[in-house]
């Protein structure tokens, strides 16, 4: 572990977690579109483990006029009123096996690489451009502004019971040597 043998961190009540040590909130699901909106982000356990987050890469579809970026546009506040810096149009598709976060993380002086494939088959529909631009927030809001991607997955493929909630990710990382 990163500190000592016991690392303080926090584990979010209202989510799903996956092996990669992802965290997953049910936005809202559309029943009309047979579709699940899900909040996609970084487990504090990640920090505890290998160090504080240095960068976070976010998967980019292959065409990026088609989702959303949540970052600022560069326009002045003036300006900002007048034009939004997010399109509302569908972004990418991202399958089971394909790339979706990158993070690094440096624990003394030491850099530690992870690689985070999608946890489903989804859609990207909105990308947190502020945890690329900065990381820290990772490190210090886990669970509320740090979240990584927005997506979109037929309700069908989604099934809750293939993810952890608190209690059983809890108990997977008590079974970690």
């Amino acid at each position: 572990m990163a500190d000592s043998d016991y690392a303080e961190f926090s584990i979010a009540h209202d989510r799903l977690y996956t092996l990669d040590h992802l965290w997953m909130q049910v936005l809202d699901e559309d029943k009309d579109e047979g579709t699940t909106s899900i909040k996609i982000g970084i487990s504090e356990f990640l920090m505890a483990e290998f160090g504080e987050v240095i960068q976070v890469v976010l998967a980019r579809p292959r065409d990026e006029s088609d989702f959303e970026i949540d970052a600022d546009s560069g326009l002045s506040e003036d300006d900002e009123e007048e034009k939004s810096s997010k399109s509302q149009t569908m972004g990418g598709q991202v399958d089971t096996d394909e790339l979706l976060i990158t993070v690094t993380t440096r624990y003394d002086g030491e850099f530690d690489r992870m690689l985070i494939n999608a946890p489903i088959s989804c859609t990207i529909m909105e990308l947190n451009g502020h945890v690329e631009d900065n990381p820290d927030l990772v490190n210090e809001d886990a669970y509320g502004d740090a979240w990584c991607v927005i997506v979109k997955t037929f309700t069908d493929d989604f099934d809750e019971d293939q993810f952890m909630d608190k209690d059983e990710y809890l108990a997977m990382l008590n079974e970690l040597p």
